[in-house]
């Protein structure tokens, strides 16, 4: 019975002309609709069981195999040697994962391996390798266990692989894992030694631009050696002490001036004591001396005198000590010639006598004495001459020391900036070879192995159960979806059938009492048949399901490894 065919009740006029709001269905409703329709609650679920296991089961293993690999320290102290490499490991790891995942790399993995045969037959190899990219996984660095703070803290990271041969994602892991140990070791080595050579490029050029700028500091000395403004205080000591060594030389002059003139005395007496005794007789007493040879000698002593004094207060040079030389010579050579001039008469008056003995042995004794003066003051002479000549050279070094103080350099500047740019080389050259030296040593560590490396913690596993698929939750997941929908195709149904199903829909809609209700009365046969038609199709449906479901679950373990 339609809603739409309600009969009107008694009176002809219909109370409403529009749609008849549904009733509220209570729990027997909900059974009736599910026994009504249980073949369409039933078909969808059995399909998505069936396509569920099939999925599950046709779905290939995928078994994911894991190392992890473990970050040793340095073996020696990074304050006692320096490492070249300064990238923290996370970075250094991502590096090296660049590297490692790149498309020569891994097609070189899957041509040693011989893995995706199937993809590699349908697909490119760009494609294949992106796909095995995909199922790399490269961890953080971590720090597993221990205490930080104490010190004994492990930092790694894992690798993993996914495939659907346990043995080859085993062997693949494994692989990558030794790729990066290695690569770690040729990337610091490598960055190590590339900057030791370039540390050692710039500490080459930094002395190639020092010993060019120490050469030219070379030849600006060279050219104005002795005036430079380093030199002043070593030109001030210099002519310091020619001062003193000119004050030494006047003063040994005017010391052995004295000396002459002292012994010209004595020898002046010895003469006198000579003359003396040759022109006196023995009988009469001793004459006494010649007043122009006494007033010869005064004079003569005078300025000796006078000469001393002088020397005390100016240089042999001055020309009043030269004035005073001069009139003692001419003195002595007049006193010398009145001397010859006086002996000769004497020596040829008749009443000259023969000197007695002792007298004869007292003059040559006082010859000997005179003789002896003469040497002595030759030999002064000679001293006084020779340090006239120190004198002259001390004299000479002085002045060329007061030019050099007195005249600078007029490029002074020059050698100012020289200077700095010397120092400043010579720094930057000391900086780099210090430098250059710790970077060999750290370049060294790293080709022993010593430096930061990583290990192998623990070795590629060999996984024992497939990572995916999760069959039950597919299989549940497939039941499940299978009930959704045939729940909305029965809801679907519910909600387009408008017709009257039991007396509450009836009571319902028409607002009549009932009376009485009569069953629906259908031939035998037909229902019969019309029930094995159904329980035929259901059954073939089950054993068809069943057929699919048992030839995926034999593929899977047929073809499993």
């Amino acid at each position: 019975m339609q809603l739409g065919s309600i009969l009107t009740p008694p009176g002809g006029a219909a109370p409403d002309s529009g749609t008849v709001p549904r009733r509220q269905l209570d729990v027997e409703d909900l059974i009736d609709i599910v026994r009504r329709n249980k073949g369409w609650i039933a078909g969808p679920a059995l399909a998505g069981l069936v396509l569920a296991v099939v999925v599950a089961f046709l779905w290939p293993d995928t078994y994911v195999s894991t190392a992890v690999i473990r970050v040793v320290p340095p073996q020696i102290p990074e304050r006692l040697v320096p490492t070249n490499v300064n990238i923290a490991m996370s970075a250094r790891v991502n590096a090296m994962a660049q590297t490692i995942l790149s498309r020569a790399t891994l097609r070189s993995v899957i041509e040693t391996y011989g893995l995706y045969p199937r993809e590699r037959a349908r697909m490119p190899m760009e494609d294949v390798v992106g796909l095995m990219r995909q199922n790399i996984d490269i961890g953080r660095v971590e720090t597993l266990g221990g205490d930080s703070r104490r010190g004994d803290s492990l930092s790694a990271f894992r690798i993993s692989f996914r495939y659907e041969n346990r043995f080859l994602a085993q062997k693949v892991t494994q692989d990558l894992a030794s790729r990066f140990i290695s690569e770690n070791q040729r990337q610091r080595a490598l960055q190590s030694t590339m900057t030791t050579q370039f540390l050692r490029e710039q500490w080459l050029s930094a002395k190639r631009n020092l010993d060019e700028l120490e050469q030219k500091l070379t030849a600006y000395r060279i050219r104005h050696m002795g005036r430079l403004p380093d030199q002043w205080n070593a030109n001030i000591q210099k002519l310091t002490a020619l001062e003193a060594r000119l004050t030494t030389l006047n003063g040994a002059i005017a010391r052995l001036e004295q000396e002459k003139l002292v012994t010209n005395s004595e020898m002046q007496l010895l003469r006198d004591r000579i003359d003396g005794i040759l022109n006196v007789r023995p009988e009469e007493p001793r004459a006494v001396a010649d007043p122009r040879l006494a007033a010869l000698d005064q004079r003569i002593r005078e300025s000796e005198l006078n000469l001393a004094r002088l020397l005390e207060a100016y240089k042999p040079n001055h020309p009043d000590v030269i004035r005073f030389k001069a009139q003692i010579e001419v003195l002595r050579r007049e006193r010398e010639e009145y001397l010859k001039a006086q002996a000769q008469p004497a020596a040829e008056r008749p009443e000259a006598r023969q000197l007695t003995p002792e007298q004869a042995r007292e003059v040559r004794e006082l010859n000997n004495r005179i003789a002896t003066m003469q040497i002595q003051i030759q030999a002064r002479d000679m001293q006084i001459a020779e340090h006239q000549r120190e004198i002259e050279r001390v004299n000479a070094q002085m002045e060329e020391a007061r030019r050099a103080m007195q005249v600078a350099p007029a490029d002074e500047q020059e050698y100012i900036s020289l200077m700095r740019e010397v120092e400043l080389a010579k720094r930057t050259y000391n900086d780099l070879n210090l430098k250059m030296q710790q970077s060999e040593i750290a370049t060294d560590l790293e080709n022993r192995k010593q430096g930061e490396t990583l290990e192998m913690l623990d070795q590629a596993s060999l996984p024992e159960r497939p990572s995916e698929p999760k069959r039950h939750q597919i299989i549940l997941f497939g039941l499940g979806g299978g009930l959704v929908v045939g729940g909305l195709l029965v809801f679907a149904r519910e909600v387009k059938d408008t017709t009257l199903k039991t007396l509450k829909d009836v009571r319902a809609y028409t607002r009549l009492a009932v009376l009485g209700s009569v069953p629906l009365l259908e031939n035998d046969l037909v229902v019969m048949r019309r029930r094995r038609i159904a329980w035929l199709a259901w059954s073939a449906a089950c054993f068809l399901s069943l057929v699919i479901m048992a030839g995926a679950v034999y593929y899977y373990y047929a073809t499993k490894v």
